[in-house]
């Protein structure tokens, strides 16, 4: 039977697990210390504020993700109308495909500027700080060149539906 560290050991037949060897506790110097500690007035205990890690904004992320969406539903906007605009079916697909890829692109921005916000918002102390401003820029551009492309993709497309 394989005994791993810091687990207990099975017991015999499914039985109960035997104690083996747990797993050392934190060294001291690991452990977070408190930014202060406030008396609870009429007791013996105190209320600890300890350090909060920043967090990457959530809206950030949620930009960038439709950022590339956007930039890579733009390119079957100019590859599928363009490849259908002969047979006549290219300039439907081009502008199924141009309102999902613009949702995206618009989604991108305003999800990015929100981020923007929330990394830029300073707050006290014990609450959460933001981090991720240049990803929810990366998302903005993402967002931008996507929309961008999805117009220039249609116009080609209908450009060559026209012709």
């Amino acid at each position: 039977m394989t005994q791993f560290p810091g687990y207990p050991a099975a017991g015999p037949a499914g039985g109960p697990p035997v104690a083996g060897p747990m797993a050392p506790p934190p060294p001291p110097e690991g452990r977070l210390r408190p930014r202060r500690v406030d008396p609870v007035p009429g007791t013996e205990y105190g209320l600890v504020h300890l350090e909060v890690a920043p967090v990457v904004s959530g809206l950030a992320v949620a930009a960038l993700i439709a950022g590339v969406v956007s930039v890579l539903v733009s390119f079957a906007v100019g590859c599928l109308g363009a490849g259908g605009a002969d047979s006549g079916w290219g300039g439907w697909v081009a502008g199924a495909f141009t309102l999902l890829s613009g949702s995206f692109g618009v989604a991108a921005v305003a999800l990015g500027v929100l981020g923007l916000r929330q990394v830029r918002r300073v707050a006290p102390p014990p609450a959460v700080r933001f981090t991720g401003r240049g990803v929810a820029i990366a998302g903005i551009s993402c967002g931008a060149v996507g929309l961008v492309i999805t117009l220039l993709g249609l116009v080609l497309t209908m450009l060559l539906v026209l012709a």
